[in-house]
């Protein structure tokens, strides 16, 4: 029987953000997803790292400061997985006045300024910008004579999952994607526990203590153990992704008639990414999926404030994602994104991970670590934060870094060198290796997929079926043809050697 110190259920940034961190301080880690990595709520989100400017009118301004704090971290932790991006604010009659929105920027600021990252550099303080003059002008049906403008981040979402999870491996980790656990017994000092790969035998482990980190499923996970759960909110949060709607490269906050707000964010080069809906949702969350209605709102979001309209026919794809929040009675829009911690210690520790947000992932996992470590006899201290970037975040300034990668390899098509740089970082000298040639990175399934690619992707990254990389390790399901999908359908089902658990190499 398998033991570790940590077992770790669930492959979304938190579970992969405590499995890099107890890695890092020297524990032995397991960490089992029942899916791939990155699959569902991680993956699904509306891609931003930020302080949640809308949390303040809620009084969220404890997790509004912790999250603009961690914008910086994680900024110089993966910066070819995330990149600054202004917004344009806009006012609307009947909703947030103009001081409301001029108070609650002046605390933004306020607040990133305390947490030493405010009002310079990548973040610079809002500001009031006259639409007559400013870009954004051109883009609205019926601009307003001013409006504002402020600073928070992008981010590949499911890639950060994926680096995370990476280190985490480097550093001594066992990943298992695909992998359910389907039992767990507490024995005194240790969990046993049964898990189950796709298509092979169980397997026992033993475990000094557990993490339940399986977002959506977290209270389903404690039913099938025998232990009792909090109570958590399903919401169901849907995006659509139409083509650019514009050439600048700012963003939109749309204040919406139900105070909602609708992001409204240039992605991927040629595309817009519009969202998100908020509504309660039951069921699997395996099974959820953006409705035609959600689309229908995301649309007239866009219309009601721009020149150009959209139609669902423009919806080139949708995705939507549960978030698992706090339960609470009200509108979905005001539960909070913050996270709680609750570490039962009455046998071998059992630590359950409840809400939380993108942004905030490596605080939740060092704070998970501290509670865990004195309890498995660690006293190594907590280390992420001025640590090791992610993988690939060596490279510092990826621009600087991308224009020197395509003086190294003129041969590299441009929109392939620039997809690869900002998705791997430095890490893209090794997945070129000794290719000298475009010839040398095999065959190309298109939309600068080349086998090299795949092969990567299966054996550092987990990768097993299209989807996998396609729609999480890139998203280029958004221009691949259908011949290439099946063609790289068949290349799959070749055998290769295996890719479990440690198999994941060091970038020298």
């Amino acid at each position: 029987m398998e033991r570790v110190d940590l077992l770790i259920v669930g492959g979304g940034i938190n579970g992969a953000g405590i499995a890099r961190d107890a890695a890092g301080r020297g524990l032995s880690v397991l960490l089992c997803e029942q899916h791939d990595l990155a699959a569902h709520t991680s993956g699904a989100s509306s891609k931003l790292i930020h302080g949640g400017l809308r949390y303040l009118e809620h009084g969220e301004f404890a997790l509004v400061a912790k999250a603009l704090a961690e914008r910086s971290v994680l900024l110089r932790l993966a910066p070819h997985l995330i990149r600054p991006q202004r917004f344009v604010l806009l006012p609307q009659p009947g909703l947030r006045p103009a001081w409301q929105i001029r108070l609650g920027l002046f605390a933004y600021d306020y607040l990133g300024t305390l947490a030493g990252v405010g009002g310079h550099g990548a973040f610079a303080a809002s500001h009031a910008i006259d639409l007559h003059r400013h870009p954004a002008g051109a883009v609205l049906g019926h601009p307003a004579g001013s409006a504002y403008e402020y600073g928070d981040a992008t981010v590949d979402d499911a890639r950060l999952v994926i680096a995370n999870a990476v280190d985490a491996a480097s550093r001594g980790a066992e990943i298992l994607p695909r992998t359910r656990c389907v039992a767990a017994q507490r024995h005194g000092d240790h969990w046993q526990v049964r898990l189950q790969r796709e298509g092979d035998a169980s397997q026992l482990v033993s475990a000094r203590a557990l993490v339940n980190a399986a977002g959506p499923w977290a209270a389903c996970l404690l039913g099938q153990i025998g232990q009792p759960a909090a109570p958590l909110r399903l919401v169901r949060g849907s995006h659509i992704v139409v083509p650019r709607l514009y050439e600048h490269d700012r963003a939109y906050v749309l204040q919406q008639p139900d105070r909602r707000i609708v992001f409204v964010i240039p992605w991927q080069r040629d595309y817009t990414l519009i969202g998100t809906t908020e509504s309660d949702f039951t069921g699997d969350p395996a099974s959820v999926a953006a409705d035609d209605a959600e689309v229908d709102y995301l649309c007239a979001a866009v219309n009601a404030q721009f020149r150009q309209s959209i139609t669902p026919a423009d919806v080139v794809w949708r995705y939507s994602g549960v978030r698992p929040l706090l339960g609470g009675a009200g509108e979905a829009t005001a539960l909070s994104r913050d996270y709680r911690l609750q570490l039962d210690t009455a046998a071998a520790p059992l630590l359950n991970v409840w809400g939380g947000k993108l942004t905030t992932y490596r605080k939740l996992a060092e704070q998970a670590v501290n509670q865990l470590a004195p309890l498995l006899g660690c006293s190594k201290p907590a280390w992420t934060a001025h640590g090791d970037a992610l993988p690939g975040g060596e490279l510092g300034d990826p621009a600087h870094w991308l224009a020197e990668f395509c003086i190294a390899y003129p041969w590299l098509p441009d929109e392939v060198a620039a997809r690869w740089v900002y998705s791997y970082g430095a890490w893209a000298r090794c997945l070129i290796g000794d290719a000298a040639s475009l010839a040398d990175l095999g065959e190309h399934f298109g939309a600068g997929l080349h086998a090299r690619e795949v092969d990567y992707l299966r054996r550092c990254e987990w990768a097993t079926t299209v989807d996998d990389i396609l729609w999480r390790r890139s998203k280029l399901g958004l221009t691949m043809p259908a011949d290439g999908i099946a063609r790289l359908q068949r290349y799959l089902a070749r055998p290769q050697g295996s890719t479990l658990g440690h198999a994941v190499h060091h970038c020298d």
